[in-house]
């Protein structure tokens, strides 16, 4: 037996599965709303925002002659100013890293180095009025022969290759690991500053504190 349905249940199926479709679509438009929501940044907003980041400026290099002072070759306790070309920095920090990496590192013979070959450079500051403060690891002074004239050699050779590449240095300060020691190996006084011979010492240069 059939049973007759009426003419409008057609209708009633028509706009149900409109419906459906309808809310079908609402939901993945819902779903990808969503997505973009949580979906990083564009590109263009990215490219933006490191825009307006501070950029480090470029450190310029030019390669120059400069002296490095070393132990003479032929005269016992005395130093050498010996001519060598170096890509030398404009930065006055990165300049003085070269050259004092050079004076370590670069001694044409084994008995001609002045300063420990496991010595560094922790940090370099140079005042307004040619103060220059060089802070070397703790090697400088323990690897370093004991005795004034081992001493006095080093820290000669260290207070005359920086000025020979930073002319306006008039004197230098030395620390140990950030700490103003009482001497560099047990003889050589490290209180004070070491002037560049044949420039006045800076008179009113303040002490540093412990």
């Amino acid at each position: 037996m059939k049973i007759k349905l009426p003419e409008w249940s057609g209708s009633i199926v028509i706009a149900l599965v409109a419906a459906v479709l309808v809310g079908a679509m609402y939901f993945i438009s819902l779903k990808r709303r969503v997505h973009e929501l949580n979906a990083p940044a564009p590109s263009d907003e990215r490219a933006r925002f490191e825009l307006t980041q501070p950029q480090t400026p470029a450190v310029k290099t030019s390669s120059a002659p400069t002296r490095i002072f070393w132990q003479s070759a032929t005269h016992a306790n005395m130093l050498e100013a010996t001519s060598v070309d170096l890509p030398l920095a404009s930065d006055p920090v990165q300049r003085a890293t070269q050259l004092l990496d050079e004076l370590i590192t670069g001694a044409p013979t084994a008995p001609q180095r002045t300063v420990p070959q496991d010595a560094t450079l922790l940090a370099f500051y140079l005042l307004p009025d040619g103060t220059a403060i060089a802070d070397f690891s703790d090697s400088l002074g323990s690897g370093i022969p004991s005795g004034i004239e081992s001493e006095q050699l080093a820290v000669d050779s260290i207070v005359q290759t920086l000025h020979a590449g930073l002319p306006q240095i008039r004197q230098v300060k030395i620390l140990l690991h950030g700490q103003e020691a009482d001497t560099l190996a047990g003889h050589l006084d490290l209180s004070g500053f070491f002037s560049v011979p044949g420039v006045p010492q800076v008179s009113d240069a303040a002490p540093l504190q412990r």
